[in-house]
């Protein structure tokens, strides 16, 4: 099963590819890279793709796949309102 997990490269999600990469699932990254996305937590040779959920073209990029998991999210309730 293909999976795209967004928000992949934060703390939680990056715990979540790794074990359904050890699953034996292929699974492709979208993260935005902000202050919570780091690449360092993610396994080397990882699918991993640099874009924000919000913007169309950035989740056509992936291709098709058979589930999405979502992480991507704001850390702090006061940046999630602006």
């Amino acid at each position: 099963m293909r999976l795209l997990v967004t928000g992949g490269a934060g703390f939680i999600g990056s715990h979540f590819v790794k074990r359904m990469l050890a699953a034996g699932e292929d699974v492709v990254v979208l993260d935005k890279f902000t202050y919570a996305g780091n690449p360092a937590n993610l396994p080397e040779g990882i699918d991993c793709r640099r874009g924000d959920i919000a913007t169309r073209a950035d989740v056509d990029q992936i291709g098709p796949v058979d589930a999405i998991v979502n992480f991507a999210a704001e850390t702090h309730v006061d940046r999630s309102i602006l």
